[in-house]
């Protein structure tokens, strides 16, 4: 079988998609910038684990470097490209914009160029339920509009799948995206609110609890993302038949193109999830309270049901038992 392309192949989902077609035995070839935008060693960790693998190559390449990206697709022939690499984060992109036109927007326009040219069977990319913005109307849909984002992460995410839908239109590329909702688990990103409260805690430090710990977000445990995606790598999306250009679907169309939510279909408050980890952790949490922060939704809820439909996806790990594999994860590789 042919090679799979995986962009952002040292990070948090796309370490543990590598891991997942490793142990069946197929071959990976992983892109990564390795970045400094969290910890570079815990990047390097993950490589290190993928390495061992014989099946496993890897490129240190920055997606907006087109001369490399052009080569790695004309010297490799690929069944399956999935595109996992960006510029995470909605609060860095207030102070770092051009970074995320750079990666997340020129970025995959080389992607799309690659599949363009390098005709592949399916483009799987990471989009984000960052692209609900301002709707308010829960559980978010993938048939809803979303052309109210608020940060520019979310404006890069959306412009994805309009970029997406462009090639596949144009170009007859099953492009399939895929809005994560708050993934956690084992080998999670240090930015992210429940790596952060862990290392604060032990270290017996206060924890920053923005919109005083009232949000509402769908935390998804990676395994259930992890098999969310590798069943859809194998579903390359298909034309919509009963698309209605009268009365558009924005999660379907007349060219082979879906968009889908992956998320576990149910909203916890930050607060709830603090309790859990306190349990734990075995200590309890010192909190700062503090406001939202621009670019915050109160909430996000997935409707996951187009997935589930398409390839029986059925999200399966309750919080209390993701944040302790979490948390016994962290202690071990740590050492605390």
């Amino acid at each position: 079988m042919k090679p799979i392309l995986l962009t952002g192949a040292a990070g948090f989902i796309g370490y543990h998609v590598a891991k997942r077609y490793l142990n069946q035995g197929r071959s990976v070839l992983g892109v990564d910038d390795l970045n400094d935008y969290y910890e570079v060693a815990l990047k390097e960790s993950r490589l290190k684990d993928l390495n061992a693998h014989e099946k496993f190559n890897f490129r240190k390449v920055d997606l907006a470097d087109r001369a490399a990206m052009e080569d790695i697709f004309k010297t490799n022939a690929f069944e399956t490209v999935i595109h996992l690499g960006a510029q995470a984060g909605v609060r860095y992109s207030l102070e770092n914009p051009h970074v995320y036109v750079k990666s997340n927007v020129e970025g995959f326009l080389h992607i799309l160029e690659g599949c363009r040219h390098n005709p592949v069977e399916h483009l799987l990319y990471a989009s984000s339920s960052s692209v609900y913005g301002a709707v308010t109307q829960m559980p978010f849909s993938v048939h809803q509009n979303v052309d109210h984002p608020v940060s520019l992460y979310a404006a890069t995410k959306k412009s994805n799948e309009l970029f997406a839908h462009s090639y596949s239109h144009l170009y007859r590329i099953p492009c399939s995206g895929l809005r994560f909702f708050t993934v956690y688990g084992p080998w999670g990103r240090p930015d992210m609110a429940l790596f952060l409260f862990t290392r604060a805690i032990l270290a017996g430090e206060p924890i920053k609890v923005f919109a005083n710990g009232q949000m509402m977000r769908d935390f998804t445990y990676i395994d259930d993302v992890v098999e969310g995606i590798v069943r859809l790598a194998d579903k390359p999306a298909q034309v919509n038949p009963a698309w209605d250009s009268t009365a558009p679907d924005p999660g379907t169309s007349n060219a082979p193109y879906r968009v889908y939510n992956i998320g576990n279909h149910q909203s916890v408050q930050l607060l709830h999830l603090i309790e859990v980890l306190e349990t734990c952790l075995g200590r309890k949490a010192l909190k700062e309270f503090l406001p939202a922060q621009p670019g915050d939704v109160p909430a996000t809820y997935a409707d996951v049901e187009d997935l589930a439909t398409a390839v029986g996806y059925a999200p399966s790990t309750p919080i209390e038992v993701g944040v302790e594999r979490f948390v016994r994860w962290y202690r071990d590789y740590y050492g605390v």
